[in-house]
C-alpha cells in the first residue's frame, strides 16, 4: 500500500463518482450546441446535452430531494409533466447549453458540499423508505457509469473521438 492509496469507503466512493463526473464532463468538451443536441438513433430522443440535463436531474433529485429530506421540491425541467423533458428539451440553441451546463455543475457542487458535510449512514428520504447516502453514492457512480457509455458512442458518432 502507497501513500497516494485510497483509503475508507467515503474516500473510495468519492473519488469513483469524482472520475466518473469528470470523465462525462471530457466527453462533451469543445462541442457546439448542434454537437451536443444531436440525437443518436431514431426514435431516441438521447443525445450528449439531454445527458447533461439529465444528470443535472438527477443530482438535484437525489441529494436535495431525497438526502437533503425535501420530496416536495418540483421535479428538474418539468418533469413531473413529462418524463422525457431533460432529453426533448435538449435543443441546439447556445442559451440551452448555458443553461443546462450551469445547472449541472451546480448540482455537482452541490452534491459534494453535502456529501462532505455528513457520514455515508446518513439517511436521506426516498419514495420506498429511508436509503443511506453510500446507496446513493453507489447508484450515482453506476449512473454515470452507463451514461458515461452512451456519451462515448455519441460522441464517437459526432466527430470520432473515442476513450477518456
Amino acid at each position: 500500500m502507497t501513500d497516494d492509496m485510497l483509503r475508507g469507503e467515503d474516500a473510495v466512493l468519492t473519488d469513483y463518482l469524482g472520475h466518473f463526473r469528470a470523465t462525462f464532463e471530457r466527453k462533451c468538451e469543445d462541442l457546439d450546441a448542434e454537437q451536443l443536441a444531436r440525437r443518436s438513433v431514431p426514435p431516441s430522443t438521447l443525445s450528449l446535452l439531454g445527458l447533461v440535463r439529465h444528470l443535472a436531474a438527477v443530482e438535484y433529485s437525489w441529494w436535495r430531494r431525497v438526502m437533503g429530506h425535501d420530496l416536495a421540491l418540483p421535479r428538474m425541467w418539468g418533469k413531473d409533466e413529462h418524463r422525457d423533458a431533460d432529453f426533448d428539451g435538449a435543443v441546439a440553441d447556445d442559451a440551452v447549453v448555458a443553461e443546462a451546463w450551469s445547472a449541472w455543475r451546480a448540482e455537482v457542487a452541490y452534491a459534494e458540499e453535502f456529501q462532505a458535510a455528513h457520514p455515508m449512514d446518513h439517511l436521506g428520504t426516498h419514495d420506498d423508505g429511508p436509503i443511506e447516502m453510500r446507496e446513493v453514492v453507489v447508484h450515482l457512480i453506476e449512473e454515470y457509469a452507463r451514461h458515461c457509455g452512451h456519451a462515448d458512442l455519441l460522441r464517437e458518432c459526432i466527430d470520432g473521438r473515442t476513450g477518456q
